[in-house]
């Protein structure tokens, strides 16, 4: 290498380092997530020059730009829903009203009560289910997935969709741009074509170089005149019924009628607002009914937008009043320290604390990753299972015999800080023991990971897990 080439590197690695100081000072002072933070150093460091491309993709913040703001999503929730009502706090057990109370607060998200549930762990019954609803449906449909892919599955809910707008029902379908980059426009086109209306959320047009795949719609719902609807974890593809090459698909998703189905209504007028910039409005989407009064659930949705991570925050309150019990399924396993601190706290406070993730999952960086969260937990006294049968895809939460959560939120900082997501919160003991059933049934098909077995891991197998561990939080 010839002086003028060193010198010319060095003036190159001088400048790349005088950029990414000032980017790292504009971190700090934007007092932003601290591991969020430190994970960008580390990219810096390790991946010069290239690391600096993908934080100019993938970690500029132009929410407050590009995004509705969280007073906004609330007025159009509150609007819509007016003079729907929900239930009185003194309905549910008194331990649980504060957690009702934050959610009302944090989420605008009104606690109703359902005429029927049905918790559904079996993807095929999912799909059954989903053309039973769309079959039966009279004036509208609202439907949103993060993925729906033009195979099998995808093409006979396009034809069923045309197939009712043809006849006069109103047809309104979201998808993700992202979940769903790789499917051909005409696809949705046809759709369109057809008088079903359709809108791509955050629409980008190349998605591997876009900051704004940080900013995902990643839920997943149904709702069928008002009346019955469904949200959990489930896509619209065909490896979610014909499983993966690792085993069967495994999934859960929850049906709901009656006045339950408002709040899922509630959360898609807010993203047809955000998609489409028309506001749904009317008694016809959110019919009134008596109810039994007896059976609760509270439609909860969480968004990058503001500081309040609902749904985690809930999950946290979940921990600190579990007296039992606490089972919790996800496919990604990379929390932040608040929730992790939480899963041990409860644990050490004499709470069976339950945790089931994929041995395998579709992921192997997400599966390296996961495993670098184990010890600590081991170390705490919460037991951790390893799904053998399959993807394990679901996204629950039980405790105590009542209080249950099914939903398209995973255990990880994306669904925590940076996707738009939706669970149910259920305050009902039938529902809590059919997901409680689950579980226990999902353990047949689990091993339980030991602390000996953890630790006899070879060095070359902790080494890159504690490596992909520091890149966590922007995967």
């Amino acid at each position: 290498m010839t002086w003028s080439t060193a010198s010319a590197m060095g003036v190159l690695y001088g400048l790349y380092w005088i950029v990414v100081v000032s980017i790292i000072i504009r971190l700090l002072l934007r007092n932003s997530d601290a591991v969020k933070t430190i994970a960008w150093i580390m990219v810096f460091i390790f991946i010069p020059f290239l690391g600096l491309v993908l934080f100019f993709f993938f970690g500029r913040d132009t929410r407050k730009k590009r995004m509705a703001g969280r007073r906004l999503m609330s007025q159009i929730k509150q609007r819509s829903t007016f003079n729907v009502g929900g239930a009185a706090k003194g309905e549910i057990p008194s331990e649980y009203q504060s957690l009702a109370t934050f959610f009302e607060n944090a989420s605008s998200a009104s606690l109703f009560s359902f005429d029927e549930a049905e918790v559904i762990s079996d993807t095929h019954l999912f799909a059954e289910r989903l053309f039973e609803m769309i079959s039966s449906a009279r004036d509208h449909i609202h439907l949103q997935f993060y993925i729906i892919e033009d195979d099998e599955f995808g093409c006979r809910l396009r034809d069923a969709l045309i197939a009712k707008a043809r006849q006069g029902v109103e047809v309104r379908l979201i998808y993700d741009s992202v979940g769903c980059w790789k499917v051909n426009r005409d696809f949705f086109e046809s759709m369109r074509c057809a008088g079903v209306y359709v809108e791509a959320f955050l629409k980008v047009l190349f998605p591997l170089l876009s900051n704004r795949v940080n900013y995902r719609n990643h839920r997943k719902a149904v709702v069928v005149d008002g009346k019955v609807g469904m949200v959990g974890g489930c896509n619209v593809a065909d490896r979610y019924l014909n499983g993966i090459k690792g085993g069967h698909w495994r999934d859960t998703m929850l049906l709901l009628r009656g006045m339950a189905v408002n709040g899922l209504q509630a959360s898609f007028v807010v993203d047809w607002y955000f998609a489409n910039r028309t506001l749904i409005s009317g008694k016809r989407y959110f019919p009134v009914s008596d109810g039994n009064r007896k059976s609760f659930v509270q439609v909860v949705t969480s968004n990058p937008v503001g500081d309040v991570r609902t749904i985690l925050s809930g999950y946290i309150k979940m921990l600190s009043q579990a007296k039992g019990y606490v089972y919790l399924q996800t496919p990604y396993f990379m929390p932040d320290e608040t929730f992790l601190q939480a899963l041990k706290n409860t644990s050490m406070s004499g709470v069976d604390v339950r945790l089931m993730i994929p041995e395998h999952s579709d992921s192997v960086i997400a599966d390296y990753a996961s495993m670098s969260y184990i010890d600590t937990l081991l170390s705490s006294g919460v037991k951790v299972y390893l799904y053998r049968g399959g993807m394990l895809h679901s996204k629950t939460v039980v405790c105590d015999d009542y209080l249950s959560s099914i939903g398209s939120t995973n255990l990880d900082f994306r669904s925590f800080f940076y996707n738009f997501e939706i669970s149910a919160f259920v305050y009902d003991k039938a529902v809590a023991m059919d997901v409680k059933e689950n579980f226990l049934n999902d353990l047949k098909l689990c091993r339980q990971l030991t602390a000996n077995e953890y630790r006899r891991r070879s060095f070359s197998r902790r080494c890159a897990e504690s490596f992909i561990k520091l890149f966590s939080p922007l995967l």
